[in-house]
């Protein structure tokens, strides 16, 4: 596996949101001539596995690197971070009606975050092409795929409509599946893993002022609606203290405590906050 470092891209808040959602998405980071090489190539090579995009200079430098893409994986999974060693291509022809929802093969949960899976759409995708559609917060909600496929449309999810040249970064364990498609054409989705080989720690754009204690845990925009919010908040909070590398200070009361009720509009340190912080 080869490695790679660069600067940390994302601040306290940003990683702190990616905890809440489980994904991020990068709007046109990729430059408009690589798009166009992708396509040709994806035309050309329509198979499942286009492994030997990862033996090719443009492919690697401007979408496994890409500066905004990259800089982002660095801030969640650490400095030398390895890089992906198999890409594969989930290429949609035409209208379809939805894919089950499932989670891939190797999910764990937790709030370890040691792996990323991420999504590259070199000619982006409107909503009648059939979007990756994404449960945000449902990186935390254990479900084997043989168990979640059944549901259908599900309140809250989030369909990652995007312009070309843009990179989806998710956890791995995330609910996800290809949305109906209503038109004709072929949509290209290229997904490969990066990976952690360092010990979490705070390393990414510190924010004057940030404070564990009072952060904002909550769901936010992206209410889940399946879980208790305090379970959604704690495991949020969790998963944040963990990258940041103080874990052993996460402690959880439980009731109506630290970490659910922070952003009610009171100022107020919360019953309930960890020790230390």
């Amino acid at each position: 596996m080869k490695n790679f470092d660069c600067e940390p891209t994302l601040t306290d808040t940003e990683v702190l949101d990616f905890c809440k959602k489980g994904f991020m998405l990068l709007e046109s980071v990729v430059p408009e001539d690589i798009n166009k090489l992708a396509t040709e190539y994806a035309d050309n090579n329509p198979g499942l596995e286009p492994i030997k995009l990862l033996e090719t200079d443009w492919f690697v430098d401007n979408v496994i690197l890409n500066k905004s893409s990259v800089g982002a994986v660095r801030s969640l999974l650490g400095s030398n971070l390895g890089l992906p060693h198999r890409v594969s291509n989930h290429r949609g022809d035409g209208a379809v009606p939805a894919q089950d929802w499932h989670n891939d093969g190797g999910s764990k949960y937790g709030p370890e975050l040691n792996y990323l899976q991420v999504f590259y759409y070199p000619e982006g995708c409107v909503r009648e092409m059939g979007p990756t559609e994404l449960l945000p917060g449902s990186h935390f909600l254990f479900s084997p795929s043989s168990r979640m496929g059944h549901y259908g449309r599900i309140r809250g999810s989030y369909h990652a409509v995007c312009p070309p040249g843009s990179i989806l970064i998710t956890v791995y364990s995330i609910w996800h599946r290809r949305s109906e498609a209503t038109m004709d054409g072929i949509r290209n989705n290229f997904k490969y893993n990066y990976w952690r080989t360092v010990s979490p720690t705070r390393d990414w754009i510190e924010e004057p002022g940030f404070d564990y204690a009072s952060a904002d845990y909550t769901a936010g925009s992206f209410p889940l609606a399946l879980r208790r919010p305090s379970r959604d908040s704690r495991d949020a909070a969790e998963m944040f203290f963990w990258l940041s590398g103080i874990h052993d200070k996460y402690e959880w009361m439980g009731g109506q405590g630290w970490p659910m009720d922070v952003n009610d509009g009171i100022e107020y340190k919360p019953y309930g906050v960890p020790k230390g912080l």
